[in-house]
């Protein structure tokens, strides 16, 4: 069903000398920010060292981009979207770059809540070419975009069930979409996104306690919640500090909260460039806690990486959140819980760190070699149609 007619392109051999050519088709791609953004530039990045043919199609939202480029090693392609500036990342072309990028053996396609994700699977199916999907599932700050991502799954039901695989990358999302799809979750693949940061060398916490927000500056992802915390954490512990490391839309309206609440010399907003993993390897390492209180994440990497530089952290109990908490790794408090409760939790990471048992976190490099064999899986002859 997903690689069309047999005989023609996508009938799961793989040509051109025995590699393998996989086309990786994401919403947007570094140098914007994002945790899809880097997961597929590091997925792209090291398939490439694996000796896998491999080209990245994405859109290019403001048109300030280059239409083509090579980003370690890999070649970028990038669309135009209507209207320019907008989140929906509609883009007409996308189906026809699918079908003249040249003769895949496979594409990938990151992130379903886009009109990308149907775009590239159409594309796919046009010109015979077998996809698989990681939902990559996400929040918004619109109530409204949130409200109807149920039934943009039923809308997109047809086609992702043609998928040779759905991927999911938390148990969370894949418990999720199986009920949205009505399919066994054991159908969708759990394939974990990876955390793999550089060790910082002699970087231990800073003398005036750190606490670190890590996220895009949206709504959604909570930065608000710790700002409104502060107050009640300074006066526990007067000399603490917030750090919040992201950009984003929201950006103004944060500051203006620090601003009206006095907060000007205890919280700092900035960025690390997506490309300075060693940066905010150190900065996390400074941390005395990092807090991640957004209203959803899938596989949160910023609460991994934190838990793999054996950083304590705190965090909203919701979505894919709650895997952590509930094996113990980080506290959580609910997700509508008071400033003061807020507080409480960061002031008890501060005196008193959580110290889980030792725990396993995916590398960036053991998820790629897990997608490469599903890849490798979704092109074989003797692969079964769908899902698995």
């Amino acid at each position: 069903m997903a690689d069309g007619a047999s005989g023609r392109r996508g009938t799961g051999r793989v040509k051109h000398g025995g590699r393998l050519r996989v086309l990786e088709v994401a919403p947007r791609f570094p140098p914007l920010a994002g945790g899809v953004e880097q997961h597929v530039a590091e997925l792209a990045a090291r398939l490439v060292e694996a000796g896998v043919d491999v080209q990245v199609l994405t859109t290019n939202p403001d048109g300030r981009l280059p239409a083509s480029e090579v980003h370690r090693g890999v070649e970028v392609r990038r669309v135009p979207v209507l209207p320019v500036g907008s989140d929906l990342y509609i883009a007409p072309s996308l189906m026809g770059a699918i079908a003249r990028s040249g003769p895949w053996d496979l594409v990938h396609v990151h992130s379903y809540q886009t009109f990308v994700a149907p775009l590239a699977m159409l594309g796919a199916r046009r010109a015979h070419l077998r996809y698989v999907v990681t939902f990559h599932s996400g929040g918004h700050s619109s109530t409204l975009r949130n409200s109807i991502r149920g039934a943009q799954v039923a809308v997109l039901g047809p086609l992702l069930r043609r998928a040779r695989r759905l991927i999911a990358v938390s148990e969370f999302e894949r418990t999720l979409f199986a009920a949205r799809l009505g399919i066994p979750a054991e159908r969708i693949a759990l394939i974990p996104t990876g955390a793999q940061m550089p060790v910082p060398v002699d970087v231990s916490p800073d003398p005036e306690p750190l606490i670190l927000s890590v996220g895009r500056l949206e709504r959604y992802k909570g930065h608000q919640r710790a700002i409104a915390a502060m107050p009640d954490v300074l006066a526990q512990v007067p000399n603490a500090r917030l750090r919040i490391a992201g950009a984003g839309p929201f950006e103004g309206a944060l500051q203006q909260m620090v601003t009206r609440a006095g907060l000007d010399d205890r919280v700092e907003i900035a960025a690390v460039p997506p490309q300075d993993r060693a940066g905010m390897a150190t900065l996390l390492s400074r941390a005395s806690v990092a807090v991640l209180l957004s209203d959803y994440e899938a596989s949160p990497a910023s609460v991994m990486e934190a838990l793999a530089l054996r950083r304590p952290v705190v965090v909203a109990y919701t979505s894919g959140l709650m895997e952590f908490a509930d094996r113990g790794q980080v506290r959580a408090v609910p997700i509508d819980a008071e400033p003061a409760t807020v507080a409480a939790a960061i002031v008890r990471e501060i005196r008193e760190p959580l110290a889980p048992s030792p725990i396993s976190i995916p590398t960036l490099d053991e998820t790629t070699a897990s997608l490469l064999q599903l890849y490798r899986e979704a092109v074989a002859p003797q692969g079964r149609e769908g899902p698995a």
